[in-house]
């Protein structure tokens, strides 16, 4: 039984993880329909540049935390202005095709500057954090893991929903011209979607890096298993995101614990294959119907 428990709550952690990297991938394509390759990219140049803050600038925690977090809303901004704008209006595959480019840009200069060794921060959580049960103790990383995804989740789908931005974004993600038409300013939902997502994706790198270290490959196959997560939630759902964080959080503890490590790795793509065979709108996923 102890060893379930144990199971059970690094699998909720891991899942609050895969929900807030999620978070940012759903926030691109609520806005623009877009899927975004170059997530697990955005998650990596968080964690490193949180990495040089706070190790080799040797700045204060939360000054380094602060800044990284400001860096890569400006970099969300400067990679819409750049990159993606230029693409508006045009097929919808260029723009994924100009994502997966970009994927393998940010990873081949990651490469250049940090190479592929596993860097790690300085122990700066506070051991007020860890919390203890009888028969289970759940570590500093994973609460503050569990606080910060509670936190951020919950901001953005109030956001979402009640905000005039967060409703002129999925306004624009369901049909751009109607927005348009009405006064949305299209370009502006844009950089401010890719600016959130890639703030959220740095947050969700930081917190990668202080469990399992700093590597570029390691935090990029990431960005890939946000898609199991997604596809089982739905692609447009803030909620779906928490859940399907959570559901493959657990099945990847559980086999990992039970069956194999492995077997673990593989077990959230079983998982979206089955989800697209059987659901493929997701748990919580909107069905589009097409009238000609």
């Amino acid at each position: 039984m102890e060893f379930f428990l144990h199971l059970f709550v690094n699998g909720i952690s891991l899942g609050f993880l895969y929900a807030l990297s999620a978070l940012g991938f759903v926030m691109v394509y609520k806005s623009s329909s877009v899927l975004n390759f170059a997530h697990g990219e955005l998650l990596a140049i968080g964690a490193f540049l949180f990495l040089v803050l706070s190790t080799w600038a040797n700045l204060p925690i939360v000054l380094s935390f602060a800044l990284t977090l400001l860096g890569c809303f400006l970099l969300g901004f400067i990679v819409e202005r750049l990159f993606l704008r230029p693409l508006i209006g045009e097929d919808l595959i260029q723009v994924i095709m100009l994502t997966v480019g970009l994927a393998a840009m940010f990873r081949g200069l990651l490469l250049f500057i940090f190479g592929g060794d596993i860097h790690n921060y300085p122990d700066f959580l506070p051991p007020e954090l860890t919390v203890e049960f009888d028969v289970i103790q759940i570590p500093s990383v994973y609460m503050a893991t569990f606080i910060i995804g509670i936190l951020f989740l919950v901001m953005f789908g109030l956001f979402f929903k009640y905000s005039s931005q967060g409703i002129y974004m999925r306004s624009v993600a369901d049909n751009q011209s109607a927005a348009m038409s009405l006064g949305v300013h299209v370009r502006r939902v844009f950089a401010l979607s890719w600016a959130i997502a890639a703030l959220v994706a740095a947050m969700s790198g930081i917190v990668l890096g202080i469990i399992n270290g700093i590597n570029v490959h390691e935090l990029s196959s990431i960005g890939l298993k946000v898609f199991p997560v997604v596809i089982l939630g739905g692609l447009d759902s803030i909620g779906g995101a928490i859940v399907g964080g959570v559901i493959i959080g657990l099945l990847e503890t559980f086999t990992g614990g039970y069956l194999s490590t492995s077997l673990r790795e593989i077990i959230p793509y079983i998982v979206l294959v089955f989800i697209l065979m059987v659901k493929p709108y997701g748990l919580f996923g909107l069905k589009e119907i097409e009238r000609v």
